[in-house]
């Protein structure tokens, strides 16, 4: 037996563009993955189905508004966390990591990210899998910090190996400190946009913040730091068991890795896959991995790694 409701959502209208989606992308995905009939105007829904669709559409649709009210930005891949009863994130019912130069506050915006957050919180020392744009490299700088400013740490070393995607290195100007530093530019915008540029830059003028190739790190021991190895997957094995035992007395390490993008000359040389095939069981370290379901950027990175993953 079909019903019908009819919903007002009290939302500005820019703010209705974002729960509809754009050309109504979200909503008529519902549409499909619920088995209802929708029909909406203005700032008003109809929504037409079996008892149990209809429920569970406005559960997605009130989870949605709240994100929205939350100042979070929506995008497809919420949409399929919310729709199958596994994303909470981002509304009030999460807890915000850290919050930007503006004040805004940073939340885990699905599942996986917040279980995420949790291993951080937990473990001296995570591995962070996971394909592109779900947000590896972002959520560990936001919880370093968090540790910072709370003074639970003195810095914050951000480190990657000088190993580029199909680029030669040899041939740009500059020592290697000099050439790796643009590839470093996700850990500087993390950094600007919950620091703020200024404040940024006295952190490194300080060593409070150090961002550096993998390579600098031989030969030292780092005491009360948030350490962070970005692309770890093109580590090698002497490279990266270097770099884990360069932790010191109140630190911890994330070590960021996607294992599908792997740009050494011999994928099998990867220090990532050795290190997580030694180091499980270990309960000091968490092995955690995010799925294509944590993707956070346009829904179309989403399609387009399915897609190379034959899915």
């Amino acid at each position: 037996m079909k019903i019908t409701r009819e919903l007002q959502i009290e939302l500005s209208t820019n703010q209705m563009v974002q729960l509809l989606g754009t050309n109504n992308e979200y909503i008529n995905y519902l549409e499909k993955k619920l088995n209802v009939e929708i029909f909406s105007r203005g700032q008003s829904i109809e929504i037409t189905g079996s008892t149990r669709s209809v429920e569970k559409f406005i559960d997605v649709i009130n989870k949605m508004i709240e994100y929205i009210n939350n100042n979070q930005s929506l995008s497809l891949g919420q949409i399929k966390q919310f729709s199958n009863g596994n994303a909470l994130m981002g509304t009030t019912k999460a807890k915000p990591i850290t919050y930007t130069i503006q004040g805004k506050q940073i939340y885990p915006k699905t599942l996986g990210q917040a279980n995420l957050i949790e291993a951080m919180k937990e473990h001296d020392m995570v591995f962070n899998l996971g394909p592109a744009g779900t947000g590896k490299t972002f959520l560990s700088v936001a919880y370093g910090v968090h540790l910072l400013r709370d003074n639970k740490i003195k810095r914050i070393i951000l480190v990657r190996p000088a190993v580029e995607a199909g680029e030669n290195l040899g041939f740009l100007p500059g020592d290697l400190k000099e050439k790796v530093d643009p590839y470093l530019q996700p850990l500087y915008d993390a950094l600007n946009l919950l620091l703020g540029q200024e404040s940024v830059e006295k952190y490194l003028e300080k060593g409070i913040i150090e961002i550096a190739p993998l390579a600098y790190m031989r030969g030292r021991t780092l005491d009360d730091a948030m350490v962070i190895l970005d692309e770890a997957q093109n580590t090698t094995k002497a490279q990266m068991k270097m770099f884990l035992t360069r932790m010191g007395f109140n630190s911890r390490m994330i070590i960021n890795g996607d294992i599908t993008q792997i740009d050494l000359k011999t994928p099998s040389d990867s220090g990532l896959l050795e290190a997580i095939k030694i180091l499980k069981g270990i309960p000091e370290i968490s092995i955690f991995e995010l799925g294509l379901e944590d993707i956070v950027r346009h829904a179309l990175v989403n399609k387009i790694l399915q897609r190379y993953q034959g899915e």
